[in-house]
């Protein structure tokens, strides 16, 4: 999101650069572009993997006799992986270069995708859930970083609008492709093929990014050859602390070691950041540098970003549970619901770098608000309509308002936020943002998830008391996720109206 005099241009040049192709941008190469296409195909498979399984959570849980915690862990442990990666995978990136990083990563994840459909209980899925998502964050640092680094201003606003597209897209289709899976598969076998999906992506990945992205810019200073290990297990220990009481809590009725364990993450949090500083002065590269928190804009976008994530995924948690789980209908028929979530994705986030340049903040403000809406009016119906009338019809306009919204939000906050540092520190900053927005995810699914099986109450066997009690809950729960987005959009008004130039 940027000021009209800085806003990335989709027009054009009228003077064609050598290499470029038609319609691309001047003084961009070709290579660039065929670049970003390898480097997309990987945030395609790791953002599809955060809400591709939801669907598949109710086969999960009767094939493998899981428990509620599990179906939390499953979706939770992945983003809290992913999370934790992020940040030291964009260092070493910056350090030794991004493409060697991108290629161990998207192996990493294939390799972990083949594990989890080879799962034999609930303990093993979790676990290669967690390796998979541990991979995720180790190679996607690298798509913000290479598009800061590959695309001057004026087109660098284009990619990231294309790169907001394909989160949009890929996390909204997730359901959808995992539904249609399911359904031409059985729940055995659906499941299963549902991590299996990613071989044919992971292998054409890792050939396209051998082959196209361009080796470490030597011009590019390197941040020194330390890699901050003490802040690396203070950030984790304190991300953990914090995610466990909430995922186990409801399980174990909040014992007293929830709060004690949420304290001691507050702790570590805080002592993260203190040791951060202190790092720092000591002349070394630290893990999340503290300079970057000096502009303000790059601290609001951070919180912007957890709160909005912690509303926007936890969104198909609920929804999946609730039409399968609760109201009985297939993992097609479930996953038929997020359709219209995608469309609005699609057609926003086409438009999301033109509306920025026009409206600066107000495109945020613009997503925010329909997320809300759209999470309001859902939770609304949830709450009047009797469950044994709730069809996917009554969802489809407040469905289609969030994917609209989110189309919106997505690639013009990245770019909102990376604009704001210098160029040296792309590859962290990318990673910090991308980190907040995983951990939003795993707060979210954490809450919501509690929240969800926390007012769960069937009072009786029949379908309809089922249905009846799992509609209750995800109302709960959805006025959970709307307050969540209520909270970034009053965010959004933190943040100042226009980003200056990219500078570096």
């Amino acid at each position: 999101m940027t000021d009209a005099s800085a806003a990335p241009s989709t027009r054009a040049s009228s003077a064609s650069s050598p290499g470029a192709g038609p319609g691309q941008p001047a003084g961009v190469p070709r290579h660039a572009w065929y670049a970003l296409v390898a480097l997309l195909l990987g945030m395609f498979i790791a953002l599809l993997d955060t809400t591709i399984v939801n669907v598949a959570l109710p086969t999960i849980r009767t094939t493998l006799d899981a428990s509620e915690s599990t179906l939390s862990w499953i979706i939770s442990g992945y983003a809290l992986a992913f999370g934790l990666a992020l940040i030291p995978a964009g260092r070493i990136g910056d350090r030794i270069g991004h493409k060697w990083v991108y290629f161990t990563g998207v192996l990493l994840f294939t390799l972990a995708s083949l594990a989890c459909g080879l799962a034999q209980d609930d303990t093993q899925l979790v676990v290669f859930r967690v390796v998979q998502g541990l991979a995720g964050g180790i190679f996607v640092p690298a798509v913000t970083a290479f598009i800061q680094l590959l695309f001057p201003g004026r087109s660098r606003g284009k990619a990231f609008a294309i790169m907001g597209a394909v989160i949009g897209v890929s996390s909204a289709l997730g359901p959808i492709i995992g539904g249609l899976i399911i359904q031409a598969f059985g729940d055995e076998n659906g499941w299963r093929l549902v991590f299996y999906v990613n071989l044919p992506f992971g292998i054409i990945t890792l050939i396209a990014a051998a082959v196209l992205l361009p080796k470490r810019d030597e011009s590019v200073p390197r941040p020194d050859r330390g890699l901050d290990w003490i802040g690396l297990v203070l950030v984790s220990g304190a991300f953990v602390a914090l995610l466990v009481p909430l995922i186990q809590g409801q399980d174990e009725g909040w014992p007293l070691w929830t709060y004690l364990t949420i304290a001691a993450g507050v702790v570590l949090l805080a002592l993260f950041g203190l040791w951060e500083v202190v790092y720092t002065k000591r002349g070394k590269t630290p893990l999340v540098p503290p300079k970057l928190f000096a502009h303000p804009s790059f601290t609001g976008g951070v919180v912007l970003a957890l709160v909005y994530f912690a509303a926007f995924t936890s969104i198909f948690f609920t929804i999946s549970l609730l039409w399968q789980s609760g109201l009985g209908h297939s993992a097609l028929a479930s996953g038929a619901v997020a359709i219209p979530f995608a469309v609005g994705s699609i057609i926003s986030s086409s438009q999301s770098n033109r509306i920025a340049a026009r409206l600066g903040r107000g495109v945020l403000i613009l997503g925010t608000a329909l997320v809300t809406v759209g999470l309001t009016w859902m939770w609304l119906v949830l709450v009047t309509v009797d469950a044994s009338d709730l069809t996917n019809w009554m969802l489809l306009v407040p469905l289609l308002l969030a994917g609209l919204g989110n189309g919106f939000f997505i690639a013009p906050n990245v770019q909102f936020i990376v604009a704001t540092v210098d160029r040296q520190d792309a590859g962290s900053a990318s990673a910090v943002i991308s980190a907040i927005q995983r951990i939003g995810s795993a707060v979210g699914i954490a809450i919501i998830g509690s929240v969800l099986f926390g007012t769960l109450t069937i009072s009786g066997r029949t379908p309809a008391d089922v249905a009846t009690g799992f509609t209750d809950a995800a109302a709960h729960a959805m006025l959970v996720s709307a307050i969540f987005a209520l909270a970034s959009f009053v965010l959004v008004f933190a943040l100042p109206r226009r980003v200056p130039q990219q500078r570096g």
